[in-house]
């Protein structure tokens, strides 16, 4: 399959913050009032799960949530996630299926660490999951700029300006 015929089956559509294809598959009827937790500012569904989708010439720019978010790689080629944590480190893994390679199959995003992903190579795609808890609100999504992002993070200047092509 193509990257298209992939976003045709699953009826993925372009992200409209981030880059790349999405859909949301899941979001919990139950709900947490605002207040409950003190990082979000106001009532949010318990989850959130979403399909995304990478294909060349497209990243997940980076960005950051309060809440966490866990990746599950399902098909295709690797990504690359740079995490920036509050610290000042940062970490970069591959998220794809040759685990004998080190890649992993599943990671988290803590709440409050900045991440962004982009493809392993020029080729390919790769079909990721993203579930989100609390869950997903646009009203969370924060975006920085990369002269930001590049002086708190020097160390990782060159993978941050390929996680914001927008400057």
């Amino acid at each position: 399959m193509t990257a298209d015929d992939v976003i045709r089956a699953l009826a993925l559509q372009p992200h409209p913050v981030e880059g790349g294809f999405f859909r949301e598959t899941y979001r919990t009827a139950a709900t947490l009032p605002a207040g409950a937790i003190p990082t979000h500012t106001g009532p949010r569904s318990v989850s959130t799960a979403i399909y995304y989708l990478l294909k060349p010439g497209h990243v997940s720019e980076l960005h950051v949530l309060p809440g966490d978010e866990v990746f599950h790689f399902y098909l295709g080629a690797p990504v690359r996630m740079l995490q920036l944590w509050p610290d000042g480190t940062g970490k970069d893994m591959v998220l794809g299926s040759d685990i004998a390679a080190g890649q992993v199959p599943q990671l988290v995003v803590p709440g409050g660490v900045w991440q962004g992903t982009r493809l392993v190579g020029d080729a390919g795609f790769a079909l990721l999951g993203c579930t989100v808890a609390p869950g997903f609100d646009y009203a969370d999504y924060r975006s920085a700029a990369r002269a930001e992002l590049v002086a708190k993070w020097p160390a990782f200047a060159d993978e941050i300006a390929r996680l914001t092509p927008r400057g």
